[in-house]
């Protein structure tokens, strides 16, 4: 019997890779949209709805045996309100449909001061507004009872990625230079988004291995001080890019008429200290995680960009 699962963000980078992933694997997929419209991926079911409409979001699930709970409010809008209302709506989901509910997680939960390693249990101390939403999210899911399955993960890049500090940071599409958001000598962990998707994937294909509240850690790629990242870049690219820092001096000049900033400032800290996501779990469960050679990731994003063509 074919298992089904409903994707919530099908059409961004996590919720987009996750889909694909258990598509691969023989899922049936469903996916929510705001709007159905042409060119979205044949293989997968969609319904239209908001995140925000539990109605709409209970007739997508009817049936299901697992929800990927990857959407966020458009633009990084509402925060407070509306990420806590769209999690409800999907815990009410699942549990009507006795589903086991998949959220990605952060490294946002920790302290980065404090946390260069750490493990899925470690102390959370968030330090920005968004990470103590995080750290709500995880509660509440737990506080829930449904069945429960959360990936933490470093900054995602990929050939679909939505939203990346690598694509809209850091490489822009002439690629003539790259600019580190890193301090000097900081460990960074990156995560490609297909790999988070497999992961996904071979997690859910053994849902029933699974603690009722399982979390684990996506290792990825970790830099260990921000050299091994832009070697790869410029590997990927053919090109020895000049390399100069983030002025993070002047965001807060533009901040003020520009949500997306007011967030990534809050980020600085995790650029300065380094949290590396201890993946030893997920590996004793799955055997090895889903690792795609770092100048091979690069390349597959940058060319599914047009960066750098």
């Amino acid at each position: 019997m074919t298992k089904t699962a409903l994707i919530l963000g099908a059409t961004g980078g996590v919720g987009g890779e996750t889909a694909r992933a258990l598509v691969r694997h023989g899922w049936g997929v469903r996916g929510l949209a705001r709007m159905l419209r042409p060119h979205l991926d044949p293989d997968i079911a969609w319904f239209e709805g908001d995140a925000l409409d539990a109605a709409a979001v209970l007739r997508a699930a009817e049936g299901v045996s697992a929800i990927v709970h990857a959407v966020n409010p458009p633009g990084y809008r509402g925060w407070p309100d509306k990420v806590p209302a769209m999690l409800a709506n999907s815990i009410a989901a699942a549990r009507a449909n006795g589903a086991r509910l998949a959220l990605p997680g952060t490294i946002y939960n920790y302290d980065p001061a404090a946390t260069p390693v750490a493990e899925p249990d470690s102390p959370q101390q968030p330090r920005t507004r968004k990470g103590g939403i995080r750290v709500e999210m995880e509660q509440s899911l737990e506080t829930a009872g449904v069945p429960a399955l959360i990936l933490r993960a470093g900054d995602f890049y990929g050939p679909r990625p939505g939203n990346s500090w690598l694509t809209q940071g850091m490489v822009k599409p002439q690629a003539r230079s790259i600019v580190y958001p890193g301090a000097k000598g900081a460990g960074h962990g990156w995560a490609y988004l297909p790999d988070v998707g497999e992961t996904f994937a071979r997690l859910l294909d053994r849902e029933r291995e699974l603690p009722h509240f399982a979390r684990y850690h996506f290792g990825g790629h970790w830099d260990a001080d921000g050299t091994r990242f832009v070697a790869a870049i410029r590997e990927a690219l053919g090109k020895q890019l000049p390399v100069g820092s983030l002025p993070w001096w002047a965001l807060p000049l533009i901040a003020p008429f520009n949500p997306t900033m007011r967030e990534l400032i809050e980020m600085r800290p995790y650029w300065q200290h380094p949290v590396r996501l201890d993946n030893r779990e997920l590996v004793e469960l799955l055997g090895s995680e889903p690792h795609t050679p770092l100048v091979e990731s690069l390349v597959a994003s940058f060319a599914a960009l047009g960066i750098g063509a």
